[in-house]
Formats: structure tokens, sequence, C-alpha cells
């Protein structure tokens, strides 16, 4: 018997609130993770790929 994984629903992040560790590959195809930026300040800006609407 199979069960399927329930999706978990996202959330919006509060100003101020932590945000969940998570990595991403760098346009040099390097993994960067949330982690490597502790204790740093850090400008996250995210936006849909070049010449898709949203």
């Amino acid at each position: 018997m199979f069960f399927k994984r329930r999706k978990q629903e996202p959330t919006m992040l509060q100003p101020g609130q932590t945000a969940p560790d998570f990595s991403v590959t760098d346009h040099n195809g390097r993994t960067v993770k949330l982690a490597d930026f502790r204790d740093k300040r850090l400008l996250i800006w995210f936006y849909p790929k070049a010449d898709t609407p949203g």
C-alpha cells in the first residue's frame, strides 16, 4: 500500500521572522545555503525567469 506525502502549504514570512534554511545553485553552478550567511546582513531578491509573466 502506498501513501501520498502531503505537500506542506507555503507560509508567508513576516518582517523580522527567521527564514527557513534552504539552498540554491548560483550562476557558477555552486550550491549556496542560507546558513552560509549566518550573522551577516543579507538581501534576497527572488524574481521570475527572464521574459516570463509574473
